[in-house]
């Protein structure tokens, strides 16, 4: 008995030290590295950073875009202008990387493009057809 106590103090050792290690890489994220040009950034937190900026630039020119009301594909074409314009001036002016280690201007304001059209479309349809009916 006491064999299988040990085992199973052993085998939630190894699952305290997995959760703790991944608790570690989740808070290793400091918000103050968002707007410190000097900070290492690797490729992927890099794209997640990216991604969700342009999901909320994208609810928020949605919300806004439904409850003005605002028609036509023009508006479109202005959330995708300014979309990718916040995208390349976080990357390029605020933290100051280079971005042909990261893939390219291509590859950076690709990143969460066509969710982030998504999110728009769904709240500007939303919104619009909400307050409008």
């Amino acid at each position: 008995m006491k064999e299988r106590r040990s085992g199973k103090s052993n085998h939630h050792q190894d699952n305290d030290e997995e959760v703790h290690h991944q608790n570690s890489h989740l808070t290793s994220f400091k918000f103050a590295k968002l707007f410190d040009s000097e900070a290492s950034w690797d490729k992927d937190q890099l794209g997640d950073v990216l991604h969700w900026i342009r999901q909320v630039v994208g609810l928020l020119c949605g919300l806004l875009w439904g409850a003005i009301p605002l028609v036509g594909g023009i508006w479109l074409l202005l959330f995708l202008a300014i979309s990718s314009g916040i995208v390349y001036g976080y990357y390029a002016l605020i933290l100051k990387i280079d971005e042909e280690d990261y893939g390219g201007h291509a590859a950076l304001l690709q990143d969460g493009l066509f969710a982030s059209l998504s999110v728009f479309m769904l709240a500007w349809i939303l919104v619009y057809s909400l307050s409008s009916f």
